[in-house]
C-alpha cells in the first residue's frame, strides 16, 4: 500500500519535512519512492512547496495521503483531498441512531409535561382549599 506522508528532517527544535511517496510498511525515515516537495513550518512565513502533478499521479496509482498531508494539500489548493481527511468527532451509540433516539425522548417528555401541568394545577387548588378552612377558624 502506498502512502504520501511527511518525513521529518532538520535539526533539534527546528523541524523541516519532506513530502514523500513511500510504501506504508517502510519506516518513516526509511526508503521512499519519490520526494514530492517540502514543508518548513518553523519559519515566520511557513514554506510549502509541492509538485501537485506528481501528487495527483501517485493518488491515481492508489497512494493515500496521511491526514496531515491531505489537510495541507487541501489548504494549498489541491482538489479532492476531502475524502482523505479524517473527522475527529465523538462516536454515537450504536444502539439507536440520532433520529430515532430524539423521537422517543420527546415522546417521553410530553407525558411528563402533562403530568407536571396537572400537578401544578392541583398544587394551586390545594392551598386555596387550605386557606378557606383557616379563614373559618378565625
Amino acid at each position: 500500500m502506498l502512502v504520501i506522508r511527511l518525513q521529518r528532517t532538520g535539526r533539534k527544535n527546528l523541524a523541516t519535512y519532506r513530502i514523500v511517496a513511500a510504501d506504508k510498511a517502510r519506516p518513516v525515515k526509511g526508503k521512499f519512492l519519490e520526494i514530492l516537495g517540502h514543508y518548513l513550518p518553523a519559519r515566520k512565513d511557513p514554506v510549502w512547496q509541492v509538485n501537485q502533478e506528481r501528487v495527483t499521479y501517485w493518488v491515481s496509482k492508489g497512494a493515500i495521503p496521511s491526514d496531515t498531508v491531505a489537510r495541507l494539500l487541501k489548504k494549498n489548493g489541491v482538489k479532492d483531498m476531502e475524502k482523505f481527511i479524517q473527522r475527529y468527532t465523538k462516536q454515537r451509540s450504536k444502539k439507536a441512531p440520532p433520529e430515532e433516539s430524539a423521537a422517543p425522548a420527546a415522546a417521553a417528555a410530553a407525558p411528563v409535561a402533562d403530568l407536571s401541568a396537572e400537578a401544578s394545577a392541583k398544587a394551586e387548588a390545594a392551598p386555596a382549599e387550605e386557606a378557606a378552612p383557616a379563614g373559618d377558624n378565625a
